[in-house]
């Protein structure tokens, strides 16, 4: 299975690939401005968080937009990753009523996917200024917070979905088991 790490800036990119690694993925960092191209034979693919303020400099953000639109194979957007994700299919991105850095008490709606077999509540970690607002059309909410509603969404239509929270470090419960999950939902789709 080939899973690649799209490079947006984030402090803790290594790390999503280090997991990847860890659960016997054949992976590698690629930088945000890779053409879509060099990315057509993966069977997944992972939008990392980023320095950027989405909302402001959406541009930093490089391909992404293009490989959410092109994808065949499950994308998974990680804090700004899940952020350009929901602004791209027509969210609103604002700054938050009370950003999450650090600790942040994730409620679990829906276990019908990257959330299998994970208790309903679970301590995860945060790092952002910005939040979405509104879900997009076609996505439902699988997470929130109590000071974020929308902490992690899934496409109704495509194998997309995103977290706001970052699932990659240790701080955050039951982060390698969210990513074995998507890397079920890989293994269904590629079945």
């Amino acid at each position: 299975m080939k899973v690649y790490v799209v490079d947006n800036g984030g402090q803790w990119t290594h790390r999503e690939w280090r997991v990847l690694k860890y659960l016997k993925v054949e992976t590698k960092i690629v930088p945000n401005t890779t053409p879509f191209e060099e990315l057509k034979d993966l069977d997944g693919l992972v939008l990392s968080g980023g320095a950027p303020s989405i909302a402001c400099e959406g541009q930093r953000m490089g391909n992404n937009g293009e490989y959410l639109d092109k994808a065949e194979y499950p994308v998974l957007g990680i804090c700004a990753g899940h952020q350009f994700m929901c602004q791209h299919f027509g969210s609103t991105l604002g700054p938050a009523d009370m950003p999450e850095f650090g600790e942040v008490k994730l409620h679990i709606d829906d276990h019908s996917n990257i959330f299998a077999g994970i208790p309903d509540d679970i301590t995860v970690w945060g790092s952002h200024n910005d939040e979405v607002k509104n879900v997009p059309e076609g996505f439902k909410v699988l997470a929130s917070s109590p000071s974020c509603g929308i902490e992690a969404v899934s496409c109704l239509t495509r194998p997309l979905f995103g977290v706001q929270y970052h699932p990659e470090v240790e701080n955050s419960e039951y982060g390698a088991e969210l990513f074995q999950n998507f890397l079920e939902i890989i293994k269904t789709q590629r079945a």
